[in-house]
């Protein structure tokens, strides 16, 4: 198990139709040889599992990765009201190139490319 630091991109959307760069999260978690979040590792380690998420026109967010009966999210204050699930992702490992959908708090889905993950 290795905590890495991995950053995502917006993929291409009808509103953004070549993706885009500044719809980004960048996020903090363990991860086992195959890059599969580690889910004991992250319960123990509480604040260390750190997300940021950057938005144009937007204040950035601060906020943790988190586990919900949904699948791990990513969380910016107390209670769900704001969870952003991330689809998949207990059993899809995170890994450069690869596509991850997360659910907005609004409800929207929205598809997302690792363009980075590193130690």
């Amino acid at each position: 198990m290795t905590w890495k630091t991995i950053r995502l991109e917006l993929a291409r959307t009808a509103d953004h139709p070549n993706g885009s760069s500044a719809h980004a999260y960048v996020f903090r978690v363990p991860l086992d040889d195959a890059g599969l979040i580690e889910p004991q590792a992250l319960r123990e380690a509480e604040k260390r599992p750190v997300v940021r998420r950057f938005w144009p026109g937007e204040r950035d967010q601060n906020g943790v990765v988190i586990a919900t009966d949904k699948g791990w999210a990513f969380s910016y204050k107390v209670g769900d009201d704001d969870d952003e699930v991330i689809f998949g992702l207990q059993n899809h490992p995170i890994k450069a190139g690869e596509y991850l959908t997360i659910t907005e708090a609004d409800g929207s889905k929205l598809p997302f490319k690792v363009i980075s993950c590193h130690e």
